[in-house]
């Protein structure tokens, strides 16, 4: 009896991240992508302690293999910060304020990084961590405001927001894009527990 892989499910409410999440990981992945909105706690931290403590938590209400994504924008001349609490930066100031923070800063620097931490669920099972990296500058907002911070974010060596590329070059250079390279990668030489 043929035995088929669970469905991985990515802990998000947010249906623009799954979008990309799937767009990301390309129409060959060979395992089913689910999501859940679970209301996880927001964890206070680095942003790799936040990633294995909102897996640990979402181990609990998936009890299957289960992914949660921690994303951070750390401003270089606020020493990290917002960093993991982006979201709540976000929600309040918008990316016209977001760019606002730093006027009275000469450094404009800062980098956006995402934390994948993945479980199998499985009882002891490790988790697992894989982290991508995009340097860039904080720019008044350029480009459609449809996608979080994308605006005010522009990578480092490019003349465009993210929110002004098209997905594909966004997809290539980004900190989501590089932590999926890796993410896929573990699952095509690992698979995913089977059903």
């Amino acid at each position: 009896m043929l035995r088929m892989a669970k469905p991985l499910v990515l802990v998000t409410g947010n249906i623009k991240k799954l979008e990309e999440f799937r767009q990301l990981l390309g129409s060959t992945f060979p395992y089913e992508i689910l999501s859940k909105d679970i209301d996880l706690p927001e964890y206070q931290g680095e942003p790799i302690e936040v990633a294995e403590a909102k897996c640990r938590l979402a181990i609990d209400h998936i009890k299957g293999p289960v992914i949660v994504e921690d994303t951070s924008l750390c401003f270089n001349a606020l020493g990290g910060l917002p960093g993991p609490y982006i979201k709540w930066f976000l929600k309040n100031l918008g990316p016209s304020g977001l760019y606002k923070l730093l006027s009275g800063f000469d450094d404009k620097t800062a980098y956006a990084l995402c934390t994948y931490a993945y479980s199998s669920g499985e009882e002891g099972a490790p988790i697992k961590i894989f982290s991508g990296r995009c340097d860039g500058n904080i720019v008044e907002p350029r480009g459609p405001a449809n996608f979080g911070w994308d605006p005010c974010f522009m990578p480092q060596g490019f003349d465009k927001t993210y929110a002004e590329m098209d997905k594909s070059m966004k997809h290539s250079i980004s900190h989501r894009g590089k932590a999926m390279v890796m993410l896929k990668d573990y699952f095509v030489k690992n698979g995913v527990p089977k059903i």
